[in-house]
């Protein structure tokens, strides 16, 4: 079987974990999350970083520090994981869903402005397949009405806008190295404080709502319980596992955008009935995700029945969080008073997105890929 994901290991990693183990030091905060947390600081130009044991545990940092709760509102886009809206729901927060771009799965920044009203808190953007939103869209609407923005880089380690860092644009920002992420340590995640006004409480909400670490670098002479948090940070055996991983991201780059750029050009100069991924000037690829757009629910779902059985995994994506059992019942206790509002585009991609295998070590493996592909949607082996 081609399974649709793989985790990718360096050869690294189970030397670092030993190294940390030897040290004595494996709870949070040592030097394998420091090394982590300084490379992305270093490298794209983030705030404070802070790694944490998942991206929704980030998310949620997020939330708390965003001050939402009970009355507000925060705009987050239907077409994404869970994560994305439930940080903000576990606040009592109320969630007004955005729908996708008619090109590309993304937040529809130009919806955005309308969904805003006097109880808006926070706008969450996507970067859906590691591909920018319109940031400078985004960021205005939050000027303009004093919002913050929490950008969600789950899938956007390593891609940028307009040469900025994604991570590095919103107030607050999420990332994802989960296993099916481009750099991964199993579970684990970051959360990015480019805004001054939130980095010290950040690290004490980090800390189990104490000023632990401001203590441990010798800035008190004391450290006690001064907020809210809980146990954000990872073990340092997650962040040894981690520090391997970015110590070759250039390697494991260079390898996803190859595998990427073949699976294009099998399309090039064929056409077979489905949409590809978009990429706007203002964005790069960081080849996180290579899917196919198929004209309806029906042919999606033969696609990957027929690929099945040649053993390898094409699997669909999200369910619309706004027709979700959860959310259904959540509205109407909730959000009675947010206008229900078709979204399209987000059904669209619920039901026409498939995704194609891709990960570090897929190999030769790819030729089957493309040949079965060729099969299925008609292109002739000498067209592979």
């Amino acid at each position: 079987m081609i399974h649709f994901n793989r985790p990718y290991m360096t050869g690294k990693e189970t030397e670092y974990i030993r190294r940390a183990v030897e040290g004595g030091k494996i709870s949070g905060n040592g030097e394998y999350t420091k090394k982590c947390q300084e490379f992305f600081e270093r490298r794209y130009g983030f705030g404070k970083c802070l790694l944490t044991t998942s991206c929704t545990d980030a998310l949620e940092m997020a939330a708390i520090l965003s001050g939402v709760g009970p009355g507000d509102e925060v705009i987050v886009p239907s077409y994404t994981f869970v994560s994305s809206a439930l940080a903000f729901v576990r606040q009592g927060a109320t969630i007004v869903f955005a729908d996708s771009r008619a090109d590309r799965p993304g937040i529809d920044e130009e919806s955005v402005e309308a969904l805003v009203t006097p109880r808006t808190k926070v706008i969450v953007p996507v970067h859906y397949a590691g591909v920018a939103c319109d940031m400078d869209v985004i960021m205005s609407v939050a000027r303009r009405h004093g919002l913050v923005v929490v950008e969600d880089a789950a899938q956007a380690v390593d891609s940028f806008y307009k040469g900025r860092a994604l991570g590095s644009i919103g107030h607050l920002a999420a990332f994802s190295f989960h296993e099916t992420k481009n750099v991964i340590s199993g579970e684990g995640g970051m959360l990015v404080v480019n805004d001054p006004r939130f980095v010290r409480r950040a690290e004490i909400i980090w800390e189990k709502g104490t000023n632990r670490a401001e203590f441990f670098r010798g800035e008190v002479n004391k450290y006690g319980w001064v907020d809210t948090g809980s146990s954000f940070l990872p073990t340092e055996i997650v962040s040894a596992f981690l520090w391997a991983q970015l110590e070759r991201l250039d390697d494991i780059q260079a390898e996803r955008r190859r595998i990427w750029n073949r699976y294009l050009d099998f399309f090039s100069g064929f056409d077979a009935g489905v949409g590809l991924p978009v990429v706007p000037e203002y964005a790069t690829n960081n080849a996180h995700m290579f899917y196919l757009l198929f004209p309806d629910l029906a042919r999606r779902t033969d696609f990957i029945a027929k690929m099945r059985e040649r053993d390898i995994l094409s699997v669909f994506h999200y369910l619309p969080l706004h027709s979700s059992e959860f959310y259904l019942g959540y509205e109407k206790t909730h959000a009675p008073s947010v206008p229900r509002r078709p979204l399209p585009n987000c059904d669209r991609y619920a039901d026409t997105l498939a995704r194609l295998p891709l990960y570090c070590g897929l190999g030769a493996d790819q030729d089957k890929v493309l040949s079965s592909m060729g099969a299925i949607l008609g292109k002739t082996s000498a067209g592979i």
